[in-house]
């Protein structure tokens, strides 16, 4: 394998830290809208855009001046506070702008909606969005966008090299001589920015010829200009940010589901964009972990579902409609598949069902998927596919040593770990998660909210999953009514489930703050 050019032969935008480079990429990223409102005529919303991408690009250059030449004593920690500092930070100098050209959005709210943005959470605060101008929801958009971009980046150029973010399944501590944090897993982590640049020239080219390709059929199939962009960036992103409340209200058809269906699979496996295109391809994306078990829930899940309807349907009489049953079945299977993407998505079919059997659609169901999640190096939340699927392992293998005591499992060393540490991490993570949900649950009570809403915004902000409050919900709560005192506490919540629980105690390990 060739080797890439050390460090200090990088440009030196690439050997500025992380922050930095992502705060030129923010000011960079203002000039969208702000062509966007110039373009619409808008030029009391274009202006803070313009001036914020001034301030900022400036700001960016002198700090990067004042640090691209000091020396990192700790790279790993050095990495994480930075992903911690990019969702709680970062979302100030992105809000500034919002806030100027919506006034009555107060700066707390503005924060909130790009920390929802920027870790493709999609909680919008914005509960009249057919009044907001379009150029601040494409900001939304393409905040989120960026975060989905992110993501992924420091999935596999940050956390794979410290066996965090669903990696340790697949690479267990003590197969790989040592824990998460560890000197022997932070020895892997030198050279950081030369392993950001050659990660972002390899997925970013492909990350964005996708989202064109996704703009470029939504057009085809019918869809606006502006809304298929921004289905596009949130198909990508998975982060559901919408311009307006609901597929429903965006009047999108079934060729443009199929679309967003297709594309979707993109945040189920890494191994999409990751395998070789030649004959074995798809038979190796067949027998990948994580696309097996999302297949399983995708065809079980809206069979269950549908079935359910029928049994309503047949106590009223209309189990012969047979495309009222279709719409319900793929209403079912497109939005089961949104959520377990954690995007969010809700078919325009969705409520043919319960049109079509008189019963109303379980919201918990769609909860249970978010918290599930897409797969390890997507951008897609929740406690991801390849821990479920260690789990699931590992309980087979236990059932087969009550019948076999003496046998000896298969699968190799890497089969052999995942069923034996990887599946003891993934338990440890999968606990950590619902302890997680607890916290926050009694926080939000603290706050004020009942116990069923506390429990959906819980799962929604740590599962990055926001879209979920508007369907799992029937009493009309959204984030525009929640007070301060939760919104602060959701926002804490969005930042811990993006960056993970294990990879937030990892900077509590002491081996990470000595010399």
């Amino acid at each position: 394998m060739m080797q890439g050019p050390p460090a200090s032969k990088l440009p030196v935008v690439l050997r500025l830290p992380l922050v930095v480079q992502l705060m030129g990429t923010g000011a960079v990223a203002m000039l969208i809208p702000a062509i966007h409102a110039l373009a619409l005529g808008q030029h009391r919303v274009a202006q803070p855009f313009f001036y914020g991408a001034i301030l900022f690009g400036v700001l960016a250059v002198l700090v990067g001046l004042a640090t691209y030449q000091q020396p990192v004593r700790n790279v790993a920690r050095s990495q994480l506070l930075t992903l911690v500092a990019t969702y709680l930070v970062l979302p100030v100098m992105l809000a500034i702008p919002l806030h100027e050209a919506r006034p009555s959005m107060s700066f707390f709210n503005a924060y909130f909606e790009m920390v929802s943005s920027i870790t493709t959470t999609g909680a919008s605060i914005l509960d009249t969005p057919r009044i907001v101008p379009d150029p601040i929801h494409l900001w939304r958009g393409v905040v989120g966008w960026m975060g989905g971009f992110l993501v992924i980046l420091s999935a596999v150029a940050v956390l794979a090299p410290m066996t965090l973010g669903g990696f340790e399944v697949m690479r267990p501590t003590a197969s790989s001589g040592g824990r998460p944090g560890s000197g022997a897993q932070l020895a892997k982590a030198t050279e950081p920015n030369l392993r950001i640049a050659r990660y972002t020239a390899k997925i970013l080219p492909i990350y964005v010829s996708f989202t064109l390709v996704i703009w470029l059929l939504q057009v085809t199939s019918g869809t606006g200009s502006f809304h298929g962009l921004m289905i596009a960036l949130a198909t990508m992103s998975t982060s559901g940010i919408l311009p307006l409340k609901s597929m429903v209200d965006m009047g999108i058809s079934i060729p443009a589901e199929v679309v967003i269906f297709a594309f979707l699979i993109l945040a189920v496996t890494r191994q999409v964009i990751s395998l070789p295109f030649d004959k074995h391809y798809f038979p190796s994306l067949r027998n990948d972990p994580e696309m097996r078990v999302a297949l399983s829930f995708v065809i079980i899940v809206p069979l269950v579902l549908w079935f359910r309807h029928f049994i309503g349907a047949i106590e009223v009489n209309e189990e012969a409609d047979v495309l009222a049953s279709l719409k319900a079945y793929w209403g079912a299977t497109f939005t089961v598949f949104s959520f377990l993407t954690t995007t969010g998505f809700v078919s325009t079919d969705w409520e043919a069902a319960r049109d079509w059997s008189a019963l109303p659609t379980p919201g918990l169901v769609l909860a249970g998927l978010a918290i599930m999640g897409g797969g390890v190096a997507t951008t897609a939340g929740g406690v991801k596919l390849l821990r479920f699927y260690a789990l699931y392992k590992h309980g087979l293998r236990e059932m087969e040593r009550l019948v076999h005591p003496s046998s000896v499992g298969g699968g190799g060393r890497i089969g052999r770990g995942m069923r034996r540490e990887g599946a003891f991490i993934a338990w440890i993570f999968f606990m950590l998660f619902a302890l997680s949900i607890a916290g926050v649950v009694v926080a939000l009570a603290f706050a004020g909210l009942r116990f069923d809403e506390a429990v959906i915004f819980a799962i929604s902000a740590l599962s990055t999953t926001g879209p979920l409050v508007n369907v799992a919900l029937d009493n009309g709560a959204n984030y525009a009514d929640l007070g301060t005192e939760a919104k602060a506490i959701l926002i804490g919540a969005m930042v811990l489930g993006r960056m993970e629980t294990l990879a937030i105690i990892a900077l509590f390990n002491p081996d990470f703050w000595r010399r």
